[in-house]
């Protein structure tokens, strides 16, 4: 596959998979070996628990691909996710509250699926908007 063809494929991912809701879908884009490296402990593992569990805490999810960089088999999106809180994530009881979060996620392709996968979310930015950490300038 090129470079365009792995871009393609995470847009692909985000639009069908997040945007629609259609987790029925997921083994079209990831690799059943798939591996994760930035799931939080305590959270579930497999690609289909962890996003489905995204998916119901947030149901309005929305996902906007601001870039799409390519490199060999790596494709880098940064993404704007906005969603309501309207179940529980993780720990966190619905709080009917509407966030915005910022990621980068890093995929590898193979195969035409993706690989591998390393994320960095603004969760502190999240937990803020939920109410459950103070905002930073209140911080003590």
């Amino acid at each position: 596959m090129t470079t365009d063809d792995n871009k393609a494929l995470v847009q692909r991912f985000y639009d069908e998979i997040i945007n629609q809701k259609n987790l029925a879908a997921l083994d079209q884009f990831v690799s059943p070996n798939a591996v994760n490296h930035t799931v939080p402990a305590g959270l579930p593992q497999g690609p289909s628990q962890f996003l489905g569990m995204h998916l119901n805490a947030f149901p309005d999810v929305k996902a906007t691909v601001e870039d799409l960089l390519a490199d060999g088999d790596k494709v880098i999106a940064r993404v704007s996710i906005r969603g309501t809180h309207q179940g529980a994530f993780g720990s966190i009881h619905a709080r009917g509250k509407p966030i915005t979060v910022m990621a980068i996620n890093i995929f590898r392709i193979a195969n035409g699926k993706m690989v591998e996968h390393w994320g960095l979310a603004d969760r502190i930015s999240a937990l803020q908007q939920l109410g459950v950490v103070p905002p930073s300038g209140q911080l003590s």
